[in-house]
């Protein structure tokens, strides 16, 4: 598929994030305004749906949908409804549309917008489905002849997480307190976590809900769209308390997404097969076709004050279970899912050093810093210290983008339990 044309300019390079083939959802809102509008971006450019729809009759739905801030009540139309919308953004931003009069006085520059979250998150569960990662971890815990469970190439692996700490790009994460135990210690100690860490994943949006087991199939329709999601991590919490009902505080702190939605229905060019099985699935986790995407990430750390230094590059391609996959197996219990629960991937690490996708791999527990370009070295996150995540799926002339994920780290607080 080429780059479409839209009578929006900046929508038309081989650069933009947000080409009329893309058209993600996210909302925003003007400077003096509190609340949130649903809007579409377009280039540099979000065309305002909330304004657009308060005084004219788009003729698409039969109730206001965008007058609230969040995506939640279209989702809950489903895909046909979805299918609708993207067709006339299409058609009423494209290069000969009539409606370019009618449209382009709710155009809002996007330098000039606050983002919020496009979505109300109603759970959250993260997997672990990144077999590099996965390998790489159990490396180093365990040596690399039981690097993976017994159960890995058989099942998603995931946790429950929490919905109240996902946040928006760009929303600053204070450093965790936490029980720490150093090796050297008889007893924990209650203290600033000291390997705060980050983890590159891709975050998928449920739109539809569900209420029994689904398969692969369709939980692949029930998914809305993607954003990019940093599930930050204090490590030397979690290894002191995963033992044996796994994360909690340790991934309590915040998880990070990208401002804009990229849809299924933009991503479709872009689908490849997970993995070669060295294991056979069981029936129902088979896939009947590509559900996994190409999109190209990469993760940059930027001192206070200094240069960023991209320290990997790495591609959805490498999980090993597709989103849908791990819908799929998230409903086998009778699990009920809801619109707006969010899966985070797990981390997506490649074969190699330059594309690990956290600084517990890239630093091999700590053992080996990584060198940025200002010249100091990391092992972990050191406050000021901002992380963001970009990604793209690269078309021909065109490219399908979601946005930053970014987030700067702020120092711990004082001792929250002492008593003045």
């Amino acid at each position: 598929m080429p780059l479409m044309k839209s009578w929006v300019e900046s929508a038309n390079t081989e650069t933009t994030p947000f080409p009329l083939n893309n058209l993600p959802y996210g909302v925003f809102s003007r400077q003096e305004e509190e609340e949130g509008r649903c809007g579409v971006a377009i280039g540099d450019q979000i065309l305002d749906l909330t304004g657009l729809e308060e005084t004219h009759n788009l003729g698409l739905f039969d109730i206001p949908l965008f007058d609230v801030p969040f995506w939640n009540d279209f989702m809950e139309l489903g895909p046909e409804a979805w299918t609708i919308l993207r067709n006339w953004l299409i058609g009423a931003l494209g290069k000969n549309s009539p409606l370019q009069v009618t449209l382009k006085p709710y155009l809002v520059s996007q330098s000039s917008v606050r983002m919020h979250m496009p979505f109300a998150v109603s759970e959250y569960t993260d997997f672990y489905a990144g077999r590099h990662h996965a390998t790489n971890v159990g490396t180093m815990f365990r040596g690399a002849d039981n690097a993976l469970p017994p159960n890995w190439l058989h099942i998603p692996i995931g946790y429950n997480g929490r919905a109240s700490s996902v946040v928006i790009s760009g929303t600053p994460v204070r450093r965790p307190w936490g029980q720490l135990k150093p090796p050297s210690a008889d007893r924990p100690i209650f203290a600033p976590c000291k390997r705060f860490d980050l983890e590159l994943e891709i975050g998928a949006i449920i739109g539809q809900p569900s209420d029994g087991p689904i398969t692969v199939a369709e939980a692949d329709e029930m998914i809305f769209g993607y954003v990019l999601l940093n599930d930050w991590s204090a490590r030397d919490i979690q290894a002191w308390e995963y033992q044996p009902l796994g994360p909690f505080q340790a991934k309590a702190t915040a998880t990070t997404i990208s401002p804009w939605i990229v849809t299924r229905a933009a991503l479709e060019p872009f689908r490849v097969s997970t993995p070669p099985r060295e294991v056979p699935l069981l029936p129902y986790l088979q896939e009947p076709g590509p559900m996994l995407y190409d999109i190209d990430l990469e993760i940059t750390l930027q001192p206070k004050g200094k240069a960023a230094t991209t320290i990997s590059r790495t591609n959805m391609k490498e999980l090993y279970y597709s989103s849908a996959q791990q819908l799929a197996h998230h409903t086998t219990s009778g699990c009920p899912m809801n619109v707006g629960d969010l899966l985070g991937t797990g981390t997506i690490s490649g074969p190699t050093k330059e594309s690990r996708g956290s600084l517990l791999e890239l630093s091999w527990g700590g053992k080996e810093p990584i060198t940025l370009e200002s010249g100091e070295k990391r092992a972990f996150l050191e406050d000021g210290d901002t992380l963001t995540l970009h990604g793209n799926a690269q078309g021909h002339g065109y490219r399908i983008g979601f946005g930053e994920c970014r987030g700067e780290i702020l120092p711990a607080l004082d001792d929250p339990y002492e008593r003045s």
